[in-house]
């Protein structure tokens, strides 16, 4: 009997030495759950799915797998079982963004200009409650393998990465951050150049050709890699055409609607008017919905970056408090300027969140993401919150808006069979907000715990650890 006891006894500590991930002490002081065994009962639990959300239920995770979900009254729970009290509160699976950045815009002048942020922005993502995010487009490739690299390694805290490459462009905007090919046989080099290094995504930008577009899909493809691009020279038709896999900014920067377009030529103020005058209910947009879903090309709506002013937060999701006080200044004055000037970007948004709302209902895959740029806005973690309370103003279900930013995403990512929903087998990546989402969309920012392969972290600690310092690093 002594040695079964001991016999036991050591395999449950070698069970949990082999289980524990090593953290370093910054890390580990965030983390709130690391256990092998961790029940989360009577929850308002949304899977993902986008099916109906479901009341009084329990959850088990194993190791950092969900291996129970189910009725509370029905889940057995092992001893030893590091029990947490869902009663009043909600979980749905960690976010799953298909737009993100670690920079964030940094203007000098007259000038536009970008700064990385490798330590403030992936504590925002994981406090926000993403745990998978796609960088879609880089300025520092190198510095986002590393951060991915040592997240995964436990000396970090962020969210599992998917590291798409510099921006493919040609010479156009003056961003001192892009990079410029000279011609279309410098595409084939810097795929498979950035895909030796480690990169798993490719974005094409907004002066490409269409044959930059061919051989970048061509080579990204042969290596299992996807493309994404934020167009303009090309339209969306011609790239979903070409085979390109996703289309950012759902149709706000499509050319399509250019009368006579001059082919591989960009003028986004000419885009931008003809998208203003396209009816609502028109056929050239029914047309280039049922095209793009027809190719399956994926369409990433990012909706916090075109957030309009007039009516709406300084920083959507409230995150203004996370900027450094001269970023916090810089983004007041831009606002007060907007005010009661931004009807026609108003009609605009709300136009493309309903174009959105037809590509999903007719069956395309809808993912989503922030983009931290543009008048700087949009602050990671609390954007990514804000994009699904934008999803539901604008008609999508709470459980729709959930789907989209976590199961699509991982649809889309090919990791459908590990996370993205909760259920049975797959990985514990979740969040647990206090309060009934189903209740009240802004209960998505009381954010309790966000679980990353079955390890809790402290999103409110997150969150508060970067206060003043977005902008600055």
């Amino acid at each position: 009997m002594k040695n079964k006891l001991f016999i036991g006894i050591i395999t449950f500590l070698l069970h949990n030495i082999i289980f524990a991930q090593e953290f370093t002490d910054s890390v580990r002081s965030f983390i709130t759950v690391d256990s092998t065994l961790v029940a989360i009962t009577n929850i308002t639990l949304i899977d993902g799915t986008g099916e109906d959300f479901k009341q009084n239920q329990s959850l088990l995770i194993r190791e950092g797998i969900i291996t129970e979900v189910g009725d509370a009254n029905t889940i057995q729970l092992p001893d030893n079982t590091l029990i947490i009290d869902g009663t009043g509160k909600t979980v749905i699976p960690g976010f799953i963004m298909l737009h993100e950045h670690l920079f964030y815009p940094k203007p000098f002048e007259n000038w536009f200009s970008v700064g990385q942020m490798p330590f403030t922005f992936p504590r925002l993502y994981l406090a926000g409650g993403v745990t998978t995010m796609r960088t879609a487009g880089s300025i520092q490739p190198e510095t986002d393998l590393n951060i991915k690299k040592w997240i995964n390694e436990g000396k970090m805290t962020g969210p599992k990465m998917d590291v798409t490459g510099p921006f493919i462009e040609r010479e156009g905007y003056e961003i001192p951050e892009l990079g410029f090919i000279k011609g279309t046989e410098d595409v084939e080099k810097m795929v498979n150049y950035w895909a030796d290094r480690g990169v798993t995504s490719f974005k094409v930008y907004n002066n490409i050709t269409k044959e930059d577009l061919r051989i970048c899909v061509e080579e990204a493809h042969k290596r299992g890699l996807k493309v994404t691009g934020h167009l303009c020279s090309i339209t969306h038709r011609e790239a979903s055409d070409i085979g390109i896999d996703n289309l950012e900014h759902g149709f706000m920067v499509a050319s399509d609607f250019i009368k006579n377009k001059e082919e591989n030529r960009c003028d986004p103020f000419q885009a931008r008017n003809a998208l203003d005058l396209a009816p609502e209910d028109g056929q050239e947009i029914e047309s280039l919905i049922d095209h793009l879903i027809k190719n399956n090309t994926a369409i990433t709506t990012t909706p916090v970056v075109f957030e309009p002013y007039t009516g709406h937060e300084i920083v959507p999701g409230g995150g203004l408090e996370a900027l450094a006080p001269q970023f916090q200044d810089r983004v007041k004055a831009t606002y007060n300027r907007s005010l009661n000037r931004d009807q026609k970007s108003t009609a605009r948004f709300t136009k493309n969140l309903k174009w959105l709302k037809r590509f999903n209902d007719k069956g395309g895959l809808l993912v989503a993401g922030t983009d931290p740029t543009g008048a700087g806005r949009t602050v990671a973690g609390y954007a990514n919150q804000r994009t699904v309370e934008i999803l539901v103003e604008s008609g999508f279900t709470i459980e729709e808006a959930i789907h989209i930013c976590t199961q699509n995403g991982a649809i889309y990512l090919d990791k459908q069979e590990e996370t993205g929903t909760i259920k049975k087998g797959k990985k514990a990546d979740l969040v647990l907000i206090q309060g009934n989402l189903m209740e009240n969309i802004k209960n998505i920012r009381n954010m309790e715990i966000v679980f990353k392969d079955g390890i809790g972290y402290d999103s409110k600690k997150l969150f508060k650890s970067v206060i003043g310092k977005v902008g600055l690093n």
